[in-house]
């Protein structure tokens, strides 16, 4: 494994007094000294992530009465974006956690969930993924009171270094999926270090092995299960909004970023005629443009989180139609997010000037961060969606991806 050990983060409590975005900005700030460093060597930000189990952030989302800290999902997408700016490695593994946590509070019994809410808490156990539906390598045979899983998963982000695996395979006899949630220490998973993509370094997102793997019946997630309920299908939404505030918060730390080189370090054009780069009008219509984006992509992110919690909050009381114009809030917030944060990484040096292009500086990392994210769910697609309801008033139709 892959481990980069770096030097020490000072301890930082969410019961200390301290509000969780406190609590994440004292972290990040820890994460920004080592991030181009860490971005170069990929890998497992080991120290980063202990500094995150030790921070009680991993059960931000986890009702008190179960040992957590009974966070709002604003709250909640508001620290993912708050480690995005610096580093959305992290961002990413960190929302993820919690996207785990509803997939077991969704998808499963209350004697389930209620369980694995408080070892969770108890423990600080991370969650990873191994689900990917559309990786169907994974088969589960069935046998009396247990199953048993095996072939590969791929991108299989946060598997790595963690406690527990969100896990799926399809099922032999009817190619149905089946999702369980399992130790990641269990006899017959092999976590491959096998991640080496251009952004998104410290995700270890590759691949996961099942050899044999025996999963219990009370580990899996049947009851409801996915897609059962309106209330069940909040899942990939949870998963889109979670996504947008990490393409926001990229988008934020390019313009900081940005921002700080111009002001300190970029020349003045020849033919500028003017004595500070800071001075120059085309700088400045570029950087009113990228306000522009960010304000509008901030303001839709936030409204779609406060939908969110309004409907998580309905539990099985949310219907049909409030699960579509949360869906419709959601894509449009994700598809600003998107086209936002790839016109600032990418125009960043526009503004920032020839010099920041150094290797040493890897400014480029917003850009391959995000670029590498967003492949993932092509654009156009959610744009179709769009379409649909804004012309027919059709709302996305639930499935397990979007």
């Amino acid at each position: 494994m892959n481990i980069n050990h770096f030097s020490f983060i000072p301890p930082v409590h969410l019961n200390e007094g301290l509000g969780a975005l406190e609590v994440a900005r004292q972290l990040a700030d820890s994460f920004a000294l080592t991030a181009v460093e860490r971005d170069h060597r990929g890998g497992t930000p080991k120290v980063e992530r202990d500094a995150i189990r030790n921070s009680g952030l991993l059960s931000l989302i986890i009702p008190s009465e179960y040992g957590g800290h009974g966070s709002s999902w604003q709250e909640t997408l508001a620290v993912v974006r708050e480690f995005a700016k610096v580093d959305s490695s992290i961002a990413h593994v960190y929302g993820f956690q919690h996207l785990m946590l509803a997939t077991v509070r969704l998808f499963s019994r209350p004697d389930q969930w209620q369980r694995w809410y408080e070892q969770t808490a108890q423990l600080n156990w991370f969650w990873g993924n191994a689900l990917n539906p559309l990786d169907e390598r994974t088969i589960s045979k069935s046998y009396a009171h247990w199953h048993e899983f095996s072939g590969k998963k791929s991108f299989c982000s946060g598997a790595l270094d963690s406690e527990m695996l969100i896990a799926s395979a399809n099922r032999k006899t009817d190619g149905e999926l089946v999702i369980a949630a399992i130790p990641t220490l269990r006899t017959g998973i092999s976590i491959m270090d096998d991640w080496d993509n251009i952004g998104q370094r410290q995700t270890d997102s590759g691949t996961v092995n099942f050899e044999k793997v025996r999963v219990e019946d009370n580990e899996l997630l049947t009851e409801p299960g996915p897609l059962s309920n309106p209330f069940a299908c909040l899942r990939p939404l949870i998963a889109q909004l979670i996504l947008t505030n990490i393409y926001l918060g990229i988008a934020e730390g390019a313009f900081n970023d940005a921002q700080n080189y111009t002001l300190h370090e970029a020349r003045p054009w020849k033919n500028s005629n003017v004595a500070l780069t800071s001075q120059d009008p085309y700088i400045l219509g570029h950087y009113g443009e990228f306000w522009v984006g960010l304000e509008a992509t901030r303001a839709l992110s936030d409204l779609a989180a406060e939908k969110l919690d309004t409907a998580w909050a309905k539990g099985l009381a949310l219907t049909e139609e409030e699960r579509g114009l949360l869906a419709t809030s959601i894509s449009t917030a994700k598809v600003l997010a998107t086209r936002t944060g790839l016109d600032i990484t990418s125009r960043m040096f526009e503004v920032a000037g020839s010099r920041a292009t150094h290797a040493g500086l890897r400014l480029d990392r917003h850009w391959r961060n995000l670029r590498t994210h967003t492949l993932h769910d092509p654009l156009d697609y959610k744009i179709k969606e769009l379409g649909e309801w804004a012309l027919n008033g059709s709302f996305p139709k639930p499935t397990f991806y979007s």
